[in-house]
């Protein structure tokens, strides 16, 4: 993500925040109740950054109200602003302002990222009601930061332009510490963690903080537990065979494309792998590698139906079990799949993640 600059003037923000803390049980003004025990992760107020919301740093009222989905992300988005990496800024709260002036000029409603870091490790939220349905932990607002994302995932902007330099040690620190926050506040894995060009066709977050990704995930691990591994995916192209492309045209086919499941990576395959990339922003090149992979996939558990869930049978059937391709997730699919999480020396809850769904395919 990209964003205009402008001072104003004024000394530092520090001295008058007022930072709200993500350890209180409500959202101060709000009366709403801050979650707890998800993934049964302690909330710790060591890995709780003080975040100064947007009446804080002087936000202007949203251009229409947000939106806000009655569920948790699944991920978070790591972005850089790009264009701001070098020289001296402006304060970190007349860079928020720069931010939402920028994307409110672009046609949105307010700024598109959820929460926003300055280069000196100042973390505010980004668009309005974002720490609110952080601190409750089962809702999220609709954002405006990544292609076919904004619904599913945090997205965190991080001031600078990352494609030679690195990141300041400040700006690192509270990263590491907000996405532990946000993974303890949601019941998210560190693995959870990726940056924008995982998804989309862009350079963002720039060469050296995307590096910077799997120490970000083994540092995020270290305080919130579980492994840091991001999921690995495989590239497949036109001529491939086998279950993994009959789970691209069961996928394909969940998102409204139509071709024929039949395990062959054919020209109406390739055809509409480029429309699906076209339509969420990766790569148009017809192959499904990374960025398609990850549009592709989304969480399933119990309840579930439809092609997705085909997939996910038609997997467990080739790794060996008798469950039914019926497009249903019911008892008989989850222990299934939780016999196969556990054989992959991954979490058996029986809920199919990314890493599950890697571990599918690889």
């Amino acid at each position: 993500m990209g964003s205009s600059r402008r001072g104003d003037g004024r000394s530092p923000d520090r001295s008058g925040r007022r930072p709200v803390l993500l350890d209180g049980a409500v959202v101060p003004g709000t009366g709403v109740p801050a979650a707890a025990g998800l993934h049964a992760v302690p909330a710790r107020s060591e890995i709780q950054p003080p975040i100064a919301c947007c009446a804080d740093w002087g936000a202007r009222p949203p251009a229409r109200p947000v939106t806000v989905h009655a569920a948790r992300p699944h991920k978070v988005i790591v972005h850089h602003s790009a264009g701001a990496g070098s020289g001296v800024g402006p304060t970190p709260h007349a860079f928020a302002r720069s931010i939402q002036d920028a994307h409110l000029g672009r046609g949105r409603i307010d700024s598109g990222q959820h929460f926003t870091i300055s280069r000196d490790g100042q973390v505010m939220e980004g668009r309005h009601r974002s720490l609110e349905t952080l601190l409750g932990g089962a809702a999220l607002v609709a954002g405006a930061h990544t292609t076919a994302q904004d619904t599913i995932a945090v997205g965190i902007e991080n001031e600078g332009s990352y494609g030679t330099a690195q990141p300041p040690s400040e700006l690192y620190a509270s990263l590491v510490e907000l996405c532990a926050a946000v993974c303890t506040r949601y019941g998210l894995r560190a693995y959870q963690i990726y940056g924008h060009r995982d998804f989309t066709d862009t350079d963002c977050p720039g060469d050296q903080l995307h590096a910077r990704l799997p120490r970000l995930r083994a540092d995020v691990a270290a305080r919130v537990g579980g492994s840091p591994a991001a999921p690995a995916w495989p590239t497949l192209a036109a001529g491939a065979t086998g279950e993994r492309v009959r789970s691209v045209q069961f996928l394909l086919r969940r998102h409204g494309s139509a071709p024929t499941v039949t395990g062959t990576y054919d020209s109406a395959t390739v055809r509409a792998v480029r429309t699906f990339q076209s339509a969420v922003g990766a790569r148009v090149d017809g192959v499904a590698g990374r960025q398609t992979w990850n549009q592709l996939v989304a969480p399933l558990a119990v309840g579930g139906r439809g092609e997705a869930v085909r997939a996910v049978q038609g997997q467990l059937t080739a790794y060996g079990s008798d469950v039914r391709v019926d497009g249903a997730f019911g008892p008989a699919t989850r222990a299934a799949v939780a016999s196969f999480q556990a054989g992959a020396s991954l979490p058996a809850d029986g809920v199919v993640d990314a890493r599950t769904w890697a571990a599918f395919v690889a």
